[in-house]
């Protein structure tokens, strides 16, 4: 039973931390990490003992499957260039170049263990930052930031996990582990793949014989990453890379037909899922705050001086970080400047290059990719001898973590301080497009239905209710047309017909609403016809929009 209020009260941490952000201005992961450590205090002293094996199992692929998922995929091919670079090039200049620095930082980690450190520092964080810079980021640089996020999450946990069985095993071979990840990488991605599409495909098989049940298969999906991840890890290739690819290739099979109901549900629960684990991993890092801040200082006689040493030598590698990152992002935007320009393109943004770079610099956010791969270092390295340094590890990332976002929080508001924020007006005009043709395709769908001649009374009563209901739907799709006319007059007076529409059909389903619940109350309808009509009557308002 402890185990369970464990849990129940990391649950409503997550949700009241969520509430507690909205009133302190701090980024909510830092808030999310205090109130683990509040509750860690030794007035409250709870305790929860990770398992590093699970955590990296339950943490990781959803978390990567959701990202996959979400991120763009046009815009991510059209900055496949910059993204690579950032993801897979400066993820192994990261792990030289702070891998070494560690190493001699601190020599009591092993050279191996200084490259997993460096390599598990790689991975950031693109959702805390654009929480941080609240949509202010010029787009293209936002999607090079989440573009570099996704990738790197794979590339850096990869080469941790690399580094992490030479530092167990003490064999080390460059050619061989090039090869080695080569083959893994592509192994799991294409596992990845091959699972999600015979997934889609069963889903699809399913569909086709009634089996369309939205609960049913958002099981599936909720399993499928850790399907992927466990199937992956079986057959010998990386698992995270074959969670990423699942919900890459997931992202185009979710527009199955006759799949409304499902893709709602999905979007729901994965929405939940995704914050109650970025939030738990955050809670767990507070928790586990005094534990690791206590194993670091446990061999020395003072605790203060120690901890300050180790502070500094968090901040040390913390600037080395940021110093490897400005000089890579620095040179790669030089080198793209010079080749956007040789092929006769615009540069990537209006913003002043040094501008830019340091965004991109800034942007570069640990969050919990990294915390979860940090926690997932074994205990022991062998029977009997424990991992070297662990706990150091653990502290380390867990300060990088926190100064990434106290640095985000200070410098992204004032690099972006004379920044409007400004629509995005290529991604509108996409929509209105795409209101527009649909519209179009309705009406010449409606046209092109033939209305049955009447043989006889009842016949023509139908025929006539046929007209009456093509006519209105016409009318609805015209209207349409109206609101994305080029025209701003035309505009402005659709907008507002249509704000007042929205307004009279919010009323009116406030209204049914409101005698539903009088029928209920007076036990004139049950629960299941309760749920059934409320459920109509919430999606017919979530369909409204926000209605001012």
């Amino acid at each position: 039973m402890q185990t369970a209020y464990t849990v129940l009260i990391l649950l409503m941490l997550v949700g009241v931390s969520r509430l507690l952000a909205r009133v302190i201005p701090l980024p909510l992961p830092l808030v999310q990490i205090a109130a683990g450590a509040a509750l860690a205090w030794p007035t409250l002293g709870l305790h929860v003992a990770l398992d590093p094996e699970l955590f990296l199992f339950m943490f990781l692929p959803p978390l990567l499957f959701s990202d996959g998922w979400r991120i763009p995929k046009r815009e991510f091919w059209r900055l496949r260039g910059p993204v690579l670079t950032l993801a897979v090039g400066l993820v192994l200049f990261t792990v030289v170049g702070a891998g070494y620095f560690i190493h001699w930082l601190l020599p009591t980690i092993p050279l191996p263990v200084a490259f997993a450190l460096a390599a598990v520092l790689s991975p950031t964080d693109a959702v805390a930052v654009s929480a941080i810079a609240q949509n202010r980021l010029p787009t293209p640089l936002m999607h090079m930031l989440q573009g570099e996020a996704l990738m790197n999450d794979a590339s850096g946990l990869v080469t941790f996990k690399f580094a992490l069985a030479a530092a167990v095993t003490g064999v080390f071979s460059l050619a061989d582990a090039s090869l080695t990840f080569l083959l893994v990488a592509v192994g799991g991605l294409a596992t990845g793949v091959v699972l999600s599409w015979l997934i889609g495909r069963m889903r699809a098989w399913m569909i086709a014989r009634g089996w369309d049940d939205p609960a049913t298969h958002v099981v599936f999906m909720l399993l499928l990453p850790f399907a992927a991840y466990v199937l992956a890890e079986r057959l010998g290739v990386s698992g995270i890379l074959s969670a990423v690819a699942a919900g890459m290739m997931q992202s185009w099979l979710d527009l199955l037909p006759r799949q409304t109901s499902t893709r709602l549900l999905n979007r729901s629960v994965w929405s939940l899922l995704e914050f109650a684990f970025n939030g738990l991993i955050f809670l767990l890092l507070g928790l586990q705050l005094p534990d690791i801040v206590k194993a670091v200082a446990s061999h020395e006689t003072s605790l203060w001086p120690t901890l300050l040493y180790r502070c500094l030598d968090v901040l040390a590698i913390f600037l080395v970080l940021v110093v490897l990152r400005y000089v890579w992002v620095q040179s790669i935007w030089r080198l793209s400047v010079l080749l956007r320009r040789w092929r006769g393109k615009s540069e990537l943004t209006s913003m002043p290059k040094a501008r830019s770079c340091w965004l991109l610099t800034v942007g570069g956010v640990r969050g919990a990719v990294t915390l979860a791969g940090v926690m997932s270092v074994p205990l022991l390295i062998a029977p009997g001898t424990d991992f070297p340094e662990r706990d150091l590890l653990i502290f380390i990332a867990a300060g990088v973590i926190l100064l990434s976002l106290v640095a985000a929080c200070i410098t992204l508001p004032w690099l972006l301080r004379d920044v409007a924020q400004s629509p995005d007006d290529a991604r509108r005009h996409e929509v209105r497009e795409a209101w527009r043709r649909t519209a179009e395709a309705a009406i010449r769908a409606l046209e092109v239905e033939e209305v049955v001649e009447p043989a006889g009374a009842a016949d023509a009563a139908q025929a006539a209710l046929a007209a009456e209901l093509k006519a209105r739907l016409m009318s609805e799709y015209r209207h349409q047309l109206e609101v994305f006319n080029d025209s701003a007059e035309a505009q402005a007076l659709a907008f507002q017909m249509d704000l007042l529409e929205r307004r009279l059909r919010l009323k009116a389903l406030r209204a049914q609403r409101l005698e539903l619940y009088s029928l209920r109350r007076h036990h004139q309808i049950g629960d299941d016809a309760l749920r059934e009509v409320l459920g109509e009557l919430d999606l017919s308002e979530a369909n409204l929009g926000q209605v001012k």
